[in-house]
């Protein structure tokens, strides 16, 4: 028995048997420590024994076969080196029949290129990202980013016409159009003083809800009315000095009696004789300096003989304010006492005796309540009588 080619090499490696239908050039999967001796091509299996139906590419013969035919004149012959593709002709079965041969590059197992990267002959497959992620980066669509661009898009729409509107809404509000229409308001009520009824300047009964101390309601009624007069002994002079920088057109004043007539209070409205700019400015002086605080400063009451106020004096007066109109050329002021005619050392200005916890008579009382109400109301009426001169006839 003839030695086998393992038994007569010594010190060289087996040779590793090929396998049927193995692709040429394919990488031997145990490496050897030394180079191998070149591989002879394997012989073409039989058609019986599985190797194409397997998607093994076997190497082409090498020579022609009988009955194999020749290419036609013409036809361009592969160079030398140049490796045939892996792709066998029809495989037939063992009865003769064509058999399914898959393509080993379709294959996930399909070998690698010889000499190539890893993976070189299979196919790329790429696999397309999601279009959107959300907050907890789960795919979605990008359809779904633009809606809410277009619901911020609607809702600045909807804001900036809901701005306008407002605008336009308040403009027509206070009667101010952008066309003159406040330097006519503002003349109109300079003129109320001879052209209104004194019954809807100083209303015979006032009615002051959540007017007093703690919110309870007020009720006043008129007892004197004085006739329209310069302001002369009408003020406290460093008041009156005051007040001489918009001018004294006309003084209406009234005075009233609470609803239990344990307080008297005199109303007054001072039409100036100056514009808008002076009526600014003196409002703002009254601010900054605290003019209506200083006792110094105090209106005097209308105390009309044969009357509860009859003896309201100077010495009586116990709470006041003044407030400064900026939209019109009056000054609106009220001071209260007590109608039995009690003398009070210490006035207190309204804002302050309405303060809470204010301990003094007068703050006890609730006097400045009976002040500053009245002539809230007094001043409210006096715009309204405003907005009805200004309306334009229908």
């Amino acid at each position: 028995m003839a030695p086998s080619l393992a038994q007569s090499s010594v010190g060289m490696p087996a040779k590793p048997a090929s396998r049927p239908g193995s692709a040429p050039g394919e990488p031997s999967r145990h490496p050897a420590s030394a180079p191998l001796p070149p591989q002879r091509p394997a012989s073409r299996p039989s058609a019986g024994d599985g190797s194409a139906a397997r998607g093994y590419a076997a190497p082409a013969p090498a020579g022609p076969s009988p009955g194999t035919q020749h290419p036609s004149p013409g036809t361009q012959h592969p160079s030398p080196g140049t490796q045939h593709p892996t792709h066998p002709g029809p495989a037939t079965n063992g009865h003769g029949s064509a058999a399914f041969s898959p393509d080993p590059s379709l294959s996930w197992s399909a070998p690698m290129a010889p000499g190539g990267p890893p993976g070189a002959g299979r196919p790329v497959v790429s696999f397309g990202q999601p279009e959107g992620y959300d907050e907890q980066a789960r795919p979605r669509p990008l359809g779904l980013r633009i809606r809410p661009r277009v619901a911020v898009a609607a809702a600045c729409v909807v804001l900036g016409l809901g701005l306008i509107g407002g605008a336009v809404t308040g403009s027509w509000l206070i009667g101010d159009t952008g066309d003159g229409t406040t330097q006519d308001t503002f003349a109109a009520a300079g003129s109320l003083w001879h052209s209104v009824p004194v019954d809807q300047l100083f209303p015979p009964t006032v009615t002051g809800r959540g007017a007093g101390p703690g919110g309870a309601d007020r009720t006043w009624t008129r007892i004197a009315v004085a006739p329209d007069t310069g302001c002369a002994n009408a003020f406290d002079p460093l008041l009156r000095k005051a007040l001489s920088t918009v001018g004294c057109d006309r003084l209406l004043r009234a005075t009233y009696i609470d609803a239990t007539q344990s307080y008297v209070t005199t109303v007054g409205l001072l039409f100036t004789t100056a514009d808008a700019t002076a009526m600014r400015s003196l409002d703002a002086r009254f601010t900054k300096e605290d003019l209506d605080r200083r006792t110094d400063l105090m209106p005097r009451p209308y105390a009309a003989k044969g009357t509860p106020a009859a003896g309201f004096g100077d010495e009586q007066r116990a709470s006041w304010t003044v407030s400064v109109l900026t939209d019109a050329p009056v000054v609106v002021y009220a001071v209260s006492g007590w109608a039995d005619d009690r003398t009070v050392d210490e006035p207190e200005p309204a804002r302050q005796a309405m303060e809470s916890g204010d301990t003094t008579a007068v703050a006890q009382a609730g006097l400045g309540h009976e002040a500053r109400g009245l002539a809230d109301r007094v001043e409210r009426s006096l715009r309204k009588n405003v907005g009805s001169s200004t309306e334009q006839p229908s």
